[in-house]
């Protein structure tokens, strides 16, 4: 399967940013796919404030790390990256990018938030999935913790093998 466009979103956070190394994997193994690193921007003000500054603050803040995060990628050899920043929810703004640039793949890093945590803060992946036909790539980072469905025994992590 080859890619021509590879949206990531980051949110600043090591949990978003695992997602880079499969998406520099693939795009080294097709050699002309385009990422797009997307940011979603929101800013919270006091009630009656003038949410202006905020919201240019916010914005100027997510096109500066998405630039950093470019450049560190070009410094890789990675030269076909475009940055874009949505004003917005998270899964809204994904969703909507996704909808305009028509990626090939969506691929993202899950912060695997499990209980009263998903309760409160939601599943952007989860609200990804529910709302785009495009193929999604999660990546769950190391260390987090996983959840076995209720009435199942976790299944074991498989033995290195002694060679």
């Amino acid at each position: 399967m080859t890619f021509e466009k590879i949206l990531v979103p980051l949110d600043g956070s090591p949990f978003a940013e695992a997602a880079l190394p499969k998406a520099v994997e693939l795009i080294r193994h097709n050699g002309r796919a385009t990422l797009i690193l997307l940011r979603a921007a929101e800013a919270t003000t006091c009630l009656g404030a003038d949410p202006t500054d905020a919201q240019v603050r916010i914005v100027h803040e997510a096109e500066e790390y998405l630039e950093t995060v470019a450049a560190r990628l070009r410094e890789n050899g990675i030269f076909k990256v475009k940055t874009s920043v949505w004003y917005g929810a998270p899964g809204w703004a994904i969703l909507e990018a996704a909808r305009m640039t028509n990626p090939d793949l969506i691929m993202m890093g899950t912060h695997g938030r499990t209980g009263i945590g998903r309760l409160i803060v939601g599943s952007v992946a989860e609200s990804v999935l529910r709302g785009t036909r495009t193929p999604l790539f999660l990546i769950r980072v190391d260390g987090t913790r996983l959840e076995t469905p209720l009435g199942q025994t976790p299944a074991r992590e498989p033995e290195a093998a002694n060679v």
